[in-house]
């Protein structure tokens, strides 16, 4: 009885509150009558109860608690979807990383079934020499009509290069053990690379969208700094397949499905976001070979709790498969090789690659704090690949696992900072940070 008694002043007080609030907004606007100042001040209150951020802290929050420890909150102000921070990361694809970074998350029109549009933009340097600089968007037009999803990125790259294929050695002459690379001797390539690509999606059903695009990949001044043999993965597939060791282009016409159902592109707890597209690379659109490509993406999204619903388990596949032509060694799907370069935690990126290529990953979403400013994760990867020397894809699998720390840096957006740690075999292992869920 005292608890509910408790409860009912708990109330009572916050609506005085709110409504004293209102009054001393509306002081000097006496057109108001006490109907209307009584409908605001339960406006605000239901305001308040549907907002499910509210309760939540994000460094945003932090960082008001530490510049203006006196000022209190105010839970009906309107929160910023733009996050700008400096990019500082670490894993072992690129070394240390100081750079800057911002992401911005928007509903675009009133329509409420309109879907999240977020882009990013970022400058970095690394420790390993890599230059990079990107801007990406995915962006729904009111009531999800259209979709449109690209990147830029011009940079000078360092890519570890470990051979052809899952690991396996392969039964020939010494240029085919040298592209296998089973014992995964590090090679490190230095390029200048240049992207651009765009893809325009329409909605024809209710979470269903058909799209088209471009895609630009340039390849410029391609050498190993670090040796002067003739015998490399990378010179012994040019030459076979009859690439420029120094450079190329892979220019294609892009044809995707798309359907989803998340409830965030950030951070999702529901839902299911799949993507099936073709990509055809044609000589007459500059590309340097002709080459078709399917390539898969699919996303599953569980909540476990309705009082919790961050208390997620996460399914990804993500494949790509080449069914005609030839692909430019460094443009081979592989273990980080997705759109978001975030695939395979516990390697390199391109580890693993080949001309087939396939990877699935589960992982525990879960809080730590009540307020949800720490959530952590654990992770668990799968992946295989062929060789075009005798191995085929799903005869060998390698593995990843790892756990992680979530902060939350945007709770507006569902925008997490991301501490992962993850070991994968051959002794790879490493530290990975990022800005959102890896999917």
């Amino acid at each position: 009885m005292e608890f509910n008694n408790l409860l009912h002043v708990k109330g009572k007080i916050l609506t005085l509150i709110l409504l004293a609030g209102v009054h001393l907004t509306v002081f000097s606007q006496d057109n108001k009558s006490a109907d209307s100042l009584r409908t605001d001040s339960l406006r605000n209150i239901a305001l308040i109860k549907s907002d499910s951020t509210y309760k939540q802290y994000d460094i945003g929050d932090l960082l008001r608690t530490i510049l203006h420890p006196n000022r209190a909150s105010n839970p009906l102000r309107k929160k910023s979807g733009i996050t700008i921070i400096p990019n500082v990361a670490y894993n072992p694809s690129i070394g240390a990383q100081i750079g800057i970074k911002a992401v911005a998350g928007i509903k675009l029109g009133s329509d409420p079934n309109t879907l999240m549009s977020v882009a990013s933009t970022s400058a970095s340097i690394t420790t390993k020499g890599i230059i990079y600089f990107y801007i990406n968007h995915n962006v729904y037009t009111p009531g999800n009509t259209w979709n449109f999803q690209g990147s830029l990125v011009a940079a000078k790259t360092v890519t570890p290069d470990f051979g052809l294929g899952i690991g396996v050695g392969a039964d020939g002459n010494e240029e085919d053990r040298v592209l296998s690379n089973p014992h995964r001797t590090g090679y490190v390539l230095h390029a200048q690379y240049y992207s651009f690509r765009e893809k325009v999606y329409k909605q024809f059903d209710e979470h269903l969208f058909i799209g088209a695009g471009l895609a630009i990949d340039v390849r410029r001044k391609i050498e190993d700094r670090q040796t002067t043999e003739e015998l490399t993965p990378y010179n012994i597939y040019s030459d076979r397949y009859g690439f420029d060791r120094d450079h190329y282009l892979s220019n294609g016409l892009l044809f995707n499905v798309q359907y989803t159902t998340r409830d965030n592109q950030n951070r999702a707890y529901k839902g299911i976001y799949a993507d099936a597209g073709i990509r055809v690379n044609q000589t007459w659109i500059g590309s340097t070979k002709n080459a078709t490509q399917i390539t898969t993406d699919f996303r599953k999204y569980w909540s476990l709790s309705s009082r919790n619903p961050e208390h997620v388990i996460a399914f990804w596949n993500w494949g790509s498969y080449l069914i005609g032509g030839a692909l430019p060694y460094l443009e081979l799907p592989g273990s980080g090789k997705d759109p978001g370069f975030r695939s395979g935690r516990g390697y390199t990126v391109g580890y693993f690659k080949a001309t087939n290529y396939f990877y699935s990953e589960v992982e525990y979403r879960f809080p730590i704090t009540k307020n949800k400013f720490l959530s952590g994760v654990t992770f668990f990867n799968v992946q295989s690949a062929n060789d075009d020397l005798g191995t085929k894809l799903f005869d060998k699998w390698q593995t990843a696992g790892g756990a992680g720390l979530r902060v939350l840096f945007n709770k507006a957006t569902r925008t997490n900072l991301c501490l992962d740690y993850a070991v994968g075999k051959y002794g790879s292992k490493g530290f990975f940070l990022g800005l959102n869920e890896a999917f």
